[in-house]
């Protein structure tokens, strides 16, 4: 039997539970705090016939703006009553209206609130869901004279429990009780604890048990039920289940307790014990769950991959006359299909139809993606079909395509639609067809169809949907063309762009500019210049213009293979024909030249496009003084810097670290250190790569100390050496006959898990044996020996 008995050894469960002999003399029910229950009448004061003074009150804060200062308004002061505040509160479908008014009424003089106006506030808050003037409002409670009843002061800790305030309610319940206010009673510990149930605060919530039992107050049944579902909501499932025991040996279980731990052990992954409980709970007892608890069973198992015990309640559910809705069916038929139990999923289908209940389009979509034939999808299809009229078949054609696309089986909705045309699968005949669903797709449905192909790469079948769609009478749009040219153009399919633009001509519909770049953008791949070029004689006559990307690409592509002359040729032709390059596209060329040290070629292309006017930008100048520096012509280099100076230009880091980076390499480290210092002057601050470069020009040089200090100053400005730097330090070092010091910073470098290149290994042994360290080298040695082994 699953419910056993408490064991001895949990004595303080046992007493903390126990009952006294005490009557209760206040019953209520300890469900959640709802809606409905903010209503309940019996909380409420009754109302008397005060519509006059009402209305006028309602009339007067309903204005806007409304004057609390207004006569009329100090003449109904006098005639406030709590009957009459309540029913105003209440009329206001805005908050921040009744806390207007609420605070009104408050300053009125001859007038204080009764515990009905409290409630009618708090209950307006917590619909809101208004924490922080539903504390304020708490606060203000117990500094009024207010009396209350237990009834009334446990609705308006209820308000405060259904949004979460649990400190707020065991705070107010404490004061509450020292202030003599509301004369506490069982009925009050009870809500407190549904209150503190909520939060799952075992500790509060025992300690509040035990001060109801030291008072007299009975642990029954309504005790007992927020502790159970305290100890559930804190996953305490064992301790759940000797509460539950104590629940049963008294009688008291009922629906909803037992609702409480089945589902508690469902959230928690206990199918079989939350199934079990089930059925002992009809055996023994001859209690059912409802509908709703149920349901949410169904959703909780399938989630769990327990489709087993899933389809056991929905079972359960025709049994007790239940009527399971579309949701049920889904969860189930996306359960069976999971699991590839396709066949049970199609019985349960066929019964959800039987039973009159319309699948909807996730269900449909389900099944269709789980059944591999495609004869027996469109056959299901066809059937789903059948019994609606031609509008509804269109609405859910286009659904169930639309789901199976964004799905990601575009392949499948493919099949469908073609199955819709009557035209065939594979462009089969239509004698030769599967099936023939009776539905004309629209233009809506290719479109989302042949785009989801596009977007799976399944180019050659979104090609026949375009075909077909055209024999099917659907008018095609510039759009689809576009999108077809655009995938083909990705894929590098030449000739089918140029036959579709072809195409496309021949019809009603015009190339746009997209269009045209598309496929611009496939010549330029290919490095085809004639054939862009005469794409871009149609652009000019059609007054469309290239696209940057496409022709810089071109000029890059054409630079990157040596081909800078035909790159700067294709230029000088496309200006020929009317579009004036960017001047990123001059850039590319410039550094072709330069890259295969066509230098002065480059230098003259530089110079005849800013005679055109064109404004080279610090991108192209870095590209020059790069070009300069290493062709060691680095004093021209200083005057391009100069140039950019004198325009106003703010050069980058980039720019300063060319010009170091030169003079280093040129041996000149004096000149380097200066423009390292104009750049600081100049407010640019410098990077790794700046020091890196430094530090090595100056071990080149001899001067291992200035690189040192130079290292030191990095550091301590926050710039931090990576790998490179330290490398580069380190063989820096080795040259300079300075391997002690060198060594240092490979245990520092090791330290870091950065793992130096063998050459620095090397040039360690060699400055050990030059200095006669032979002992240094072999541990240099074996320590490379183990960095290898590792590796």
């Amino acid at each position: 039997m699953y419910i056993t008995r408490i064991p001895k050894a949990t004595n303080r469960i046992i007493l903390l539970f126990k009952s006294t002999n005490q009557s209760f003399y206040f019953i209520t029910s300890t469900v959640c705090l709802n809606s409905n229950l903010l209503q309940n009448k019996f909380f409420c004061s009754s109302s008397e016939k005060t519509a006059t003074v009402e209305e006028s009150l309602i009339s007067i804060f309903t204005k806007r703006p409304s004057c609390s200062e207004s006569p009329e308004l100090q003449e109904l002061s006098s005639k406030l009553t709590p009957q009459v505040v309540e029913a105003v509160l209440k009329s206001f479908q805005n908050w921040r209206l009744a806390q207007l008014f609420f605070e009104w009424a408050s300053n009125q003089r001859g007038y204080s609130h009764s515990c009905y106006v409290y409630n009618a506030m708090a209950a307006i808050l917590s619909t809101a869901r208004q924490n922080v003037p539903l504390r304020e409002l708490a606060v203000s409670l117990t500094k009024s004279s207010c009396s209350w009843t237990p009834g009334a002061f446990g609705y308006f800790l209820r308000c405060l429990g259904s949004q979460g305030l649990v400190e707020e309610a065991n705070s107010l319940f404490d004061q509450m009780k020292m202030s003599g206010l509301c004369v506490l009673n069982g009925y009050s510990y009870n809500c407190l604890l549904e209150v503190i149930a909520r939060s799952g605060d075992i500790g509060l919530l025992e300690y509040r048990l035990n001060e109801m039992r030291k008072l007299g107050w009975p642990i029954d049944k309504h005790a007992l039920t927020p502790a159970l579902q305290c100890y559930c909501n804190a996953k305490q499932l064992d301790i759940a289940m000797m509460v539950f025991n104590d629940l049963n040996d008294k009688g008291w279980v009922d629906q909803h307790i037992l609702a409480i731990l089945v589902l508690s052990f469902s959230k928690c992954r206990e199918v079989d014990k939350a199934f079990e409980l089930i059925e002992w709970a009809e055996r023994n007892l001859k209690i059912s769950l409802n509908e709703k608890t149920l349901c949410i069973l169904v959703h909780g198992f399938v989630r769990e991959d327990r489709v087993d015990k899933a389809l056991q309640l929905y079972d359960k559910m025709k049994e007790l006359g239940y009527m399971p809705d579309v949701s049920i069916y889904y969860v189930l038929i996306r359960g069976l299909c999971k699991n590839k139990a396709i066949e049970k999923a199609l019985v349960l289908y066929k019964y959800m139809r039987e039973s009159g209940i319309s699948p909807d389009v996730q269900i449909i979509s389900q099944l269709l993606l789980c059944i591999p034939e495609d004869r027996d999808m469109i056959q299901l299809f066809e059937d789903t079909l059948m019994d609606l009229d031609m509008g509804r078949r269109m609405l859910l054609c286009s659904s169930i395509l639309t789901d199976l696309v964004n799905g990601g089986y575009a392949d499948k909705a493919y099949c469908l639609l073609k199955a819709c045309t009557g035209s065939g699968m594979n462009g089969n005949r239509r004698e030769d067809m599967i099936s023939l669903i009776k539905v004309n797709p629209d233009t809506t449905c290719f479109e989302t169809v042949i785009d989801g192909l596009c977007n799976a790469d399944k180019l050659d079948m979104a090609l026949d949907l375009f075909h077909t769609m055209d024999r099917s009478g659907c008018k095609r749009s510039v759009l689809l063309f576009n999108n077809l040219i655009q995938c083909l153009s990705n894929a590098d399919k030449l000739n089918g762009c140029f036959n579709l633009l072809s195409e496309m001509k021949e019809t009603e519909f015009q190339p746009t500019h997209f269009t045209f770049n598309c496929i611009l953008g496939c010549l330029c791949r290919h490095m085809n210049v004639a054939g862009a070029l005469d794409l871009l004689k149609e652009m000019r006559a059609c007054g469309h213009e290239p696209w940057i990307k496409n022709y810089t690409l071109l000029v890059k592509k054409l630079c990157e293979h040596g081909k800078a002359d035909e790159a700067h040729n294709f230029l000088t032709d496309m200006s020929k024909e009317g579009f004036l390059p960017d001047m990123i596209a001059y850039s590319a060329t410039i550094d072709g030249f330069l890259s295969f040290n066509e230098l002065d070629r480059g230098m003259k292309l530089f110079k005849e496009i800013c005679a055109r006017g064109y404004y080279p930008d610090v991108v192209v100048y870095n590209t020059i003084i790069k070009g300069l520096c290493k062709a060691k012509r680095i004093r021209e280099a200083e005057d391009i810097l100069n140039e950019i100076l004198g325009k106003g230009l703010v050069p980058s880091v980039v720019t300063y670290n060319l010009l170091i980076d030169g003079w280093c390499k040129d041996g000149n480290t004096d000149l380097a250190v200066l423009w390292f210092s104009r750049m600081t002057e100049q407010e640019e601050e410098p990077n790794i790569i700046t020091y890196t470069t430094l530090v090595d020009g100056l071990c080149n040089a001899g001067k291992p100390d200035d690189a040192l200090n130079l290292w030191i100053e990095m550091e301590h400005k926050g710039c931090r050496p990576n790998r490179i730097a330290y490398m580069a330090l380190i063989h820096g070092l080795c040259k300079c006959r300075k391997p002690d010091c060198a060594l240092g910073y490979l245990q520092e470098m090791e330290k870091k898990d950065m793992v130096p290149d063998a050459y620095i290994y090397q040039a360690l042994v060699d400055a050990f044996v030059s200095d006669s360290k032979i002992d240094m080298a072999h541990k240099v040695l074996e320590k490379m020996s183990k960095r290898r082994s590792a590796a």
